[in-house]
């Protein structure tokens, strides 16, 4: 590489996957250097997982870089020469939390502990400075075992959990100036769930939770409950534990709700959701959402699960959960498990998911860093 300097270019994103041959901006879209972003991605999961259960496919990949009216998304490559080092990404929410900035950082295998980490760094953290952004945040995950077996962690400063001190992304982050606000602990569940077990846990379940009613759809959210699904979402945003994150609530309604629908819809991902409604007043008070993708079959993410403050302790999470996974292994058979991932601090939601069945399979850490 002896005579080439390091070239970060943005990524024209693609109108397709085979808009074209060629890199840059120009008539060619961009979709090598989209291809070139996505394989270093896959190969990053592969040489951590051993699978590409959390990595999104080509397609999700398309659609999210694509951005929209709520979040503006640059993705960045680095080579030398000919050679690809690795991707930078910032992104910028345009409807709340305009003072904040996504950042990632992954450099290719072959190029690491040579500084060029850093170099990307500095790029996208100059281009949230340039769009106002005084706040960043970024997150790493790592397996189970080597978090569990650390013999020194980095403590969350939400108190609750640690990522290892010698992990190089976890120095990486700190070195750089960025503080672990949070962990979440990443956790599996082998399917199929015997049918038995589901109807147990929803037989108790319901018990605590007279006086609602479950409903759930696939896809698409019937129009009579868009309304108060979007009440919900805008909830979520703020009702999970955040820690010290400088997260203000996403705004929902109908409209942001269809838009995501239609967004899965272009990426290939399928959704399956259940809900809650309170028979006395008909309000829609807990849901949870379980996605799949054709091209990753044997995996299952689960989403959002979210139960309204004034409705909680009545089991509805354990209900609309078991309901959810049932409806769900009905309509992906092939789906071997379920990937969740909760705050450390979360204590309650992670009892729901023990009682179901989830296991330990990773933890992730939530970093954030303030500009001058």
């Amino acid at each position: 590489m002896t005579g080439h300097q390091l070239m970060i270019t943005a990524v024209a994103i693609p109108s397709a996957l085979d808009a074209g041959t060629g890199h840059g901006a120009g008539g060619t879209g961009g979709v090598m250097d989209f291809h070139e972003c996505h394989a270093l991605r896959e190969k990053h999961e592969l040489e951590k997982w051993g699978d590409l259960d959390r990595c999104p496919t080509a397609m999700e990949s398309l659609e999210y870089w694509r951005g929209n009216e709520y979040e503006e998304r640059r993705l960045f490559i680095a080579r030398l020469g000919q050679e690809t080092v690795g991707t930078c990404s910032v992104t910028l929410p345009l409807r709340e939390n305009t003072s904040t900035a996504g950042i990632m950082v992954d450099v290719a295998a072959a190029f690491r502990r040579r500084g060029w980490g850093r170099r990307l760094l500095e790029h996208a953290e100059a281009v949230a400075a340039d769009s106002g952004r005084t706040s960043l945040d970024a997150y790493c995950e790592l397996p189970a075992g080597p978090v569990e077996n650390a013999a020194r962690l980095i403590p969350a400063k939400s108190g609750a959990g640690g990522l290892p001190a010698d992990d190089p992304a976890v120095a990486f982050a700190a070195g750089a100036g960025y503080e672990l606000e949070q962990v979440e602990r990443a956790s599996r569940l082998t399917l199929p769930v015997p049918a038995n077990q589901l109807d147990t846990l929803e037989m108790e379940a319901s018990v605590r939770a007279a006086g609602y009613v479950l409903v759930g759809w696939s896809d698409t959210c019937p129009d009579e409950l868009v309304t108060e699904y979007a009440v919900l979402k805008n909830r979520m945003s703020t009702d999970v534990p955040i820690a010290g994150m400088d997260w203000e609530a996403e705004d929902w309604d109908a409209a942001r709700v269809r838009q995501e629908e239609e967004s899965n819809s272009r990426s290939g991902l399928q959704s399956q959701v259940a809900a809650a409604l309170h028979k006395p007043t008909g309000q829609l008070v807990a849901y949870t959402v379980l996605n799949w993708r054709p091209g990753i079959p044997a995996s299952i993410a689960q989403q959002d699960t979210l139960v309204s403050s004034g409705h909680r302790g009545k089991r509805l999470g354990l209900l609309i959960k078991a309901a959810n996974l049932r409806a769900a292994q009905h309509r992906w058979p092939a789906a071997r498990s379920v990937l969740t991932w909760n705050a450390v601090e979360n204590r309650h939601m992670l009892a729901i998911n023990n009682l179901l069945g989830f296991k330990p399979a990773g933890y992730e850490g939530e970093w954030q860093k303030r500009l001058g």
